[in-house]
């Protein structure tokens, strides 16, 4: 097991032994505190860490451990809740290499309330990385996930790649809607309801497995891949917003592969 796979699922376990209530005199794992002094002792200094959704239980302690031991790290989001350690990360920020990326979609709302209800709007994902950024936090977006038919005609990537440029984003990778065990038997009944007429399609384009066709990921990657070029996401547009994006930092090369746009 790697040291950052371990590391994850350390966080996720919320520390050593879950469960298990402490030994007389030994200190609660599960104490926010004590997962910080825990987290500082055990996680290894030059490796990358990978975190989840904002937490203030013991995942939450592990953003903390990371600036306290100057780890670079990154977080994947779906919306606002990152900006409540705000003031964690810029501190961090000061010390390591911290990136952050925000999950985005589509920004066509009609789809978003039928397919998303109850998470957070396009609109609240966007102002997460406006705000991110504007602080002089590194944060792209991930574009995930297209939708066939429904979030992928040319105006729809336009609007949505727009509007992430606008956001100050350093990068936009797209991805595709996969659909695994589960997640697809809850789709296809969605679509039965809400879009019947498409059911037919997706049968036939997911008659392979979990994922679109390579052929249809890639005229997906491409189409994004040259509106961000049109609208300034990647080295030049970055360079540009640093200007405008709080604290000034040291120039330097951009990070490889920052501006990629790949398919997870």
């Amino acid at each position: 097991m790697s040291a950052r796979h371990g590391e994850a699922n350390h966080l996720r376990r919320g520390g050593p032994n879950p469960g298990r209530p402490p030994a007389d005199g030994a200190p609660d794992p599960h104490d926010h505190g004590n997962v910080c002094s825990i987290l500082s002792a055990e996680l290894p200094r030059e490796a990358h860490h990978a975190l989840g959704e904002p937490d203030r239980g013991p995942r939450g302690a592990g953003r903390e451990a990371l600036r306290d031991r100057a780890n670079p790290f990154s977080i994947l989001t779906k919306g606002p809740l990152i900006l409540r350690d705000l003031p964690l990360l810029r501190e961090a920020a000061e010390v390591t290499e911290v990136g952050s990326s925000v999950s985005v979609g589509f920004t066509d709302t009609a789809l978003w309330r039928t397919v998303e209800p109850g998470t957070p709007s396009p609109a609240a994902r966007l102002n997460a990385v406006r705000t991110l950024t504007g602080a002089g936090i590194d944060c792209g977006v991930l574009m995930a996930p297209v939708i066939p038919s429904l979030g992928d005609s040319p105006a729809q990537l336009r609007a949505t790649v727009r509007a992430v440029a606008e956001s100050g984003a350093t990068s936009v990778t797209p991805l595709v809607l996969h659909l695994r065990p589960g997640a697809r038997e809850w789709f296809t009944a969605w679509l039965g309801e809400h879009h019947p007429h498409l059911v037919a399609r997706y049968e036939r384009m997911y008659a392979g497995g979990a994922y679109a066709p390579t052929w249809y990921q890639r005229m997906i990657t491409r189409q994004v891949h040259e509106l961000a070029a049109e609208f300034g996401i990647g080295p030049a547009g970055r360079d540009a917003a640093r200007k405008t994006a709080g604290p000034d930092r040291p120039d330097g090369p951009a990070p490889a592969g920052a501006t990629q746009l790949t398919l997870l």
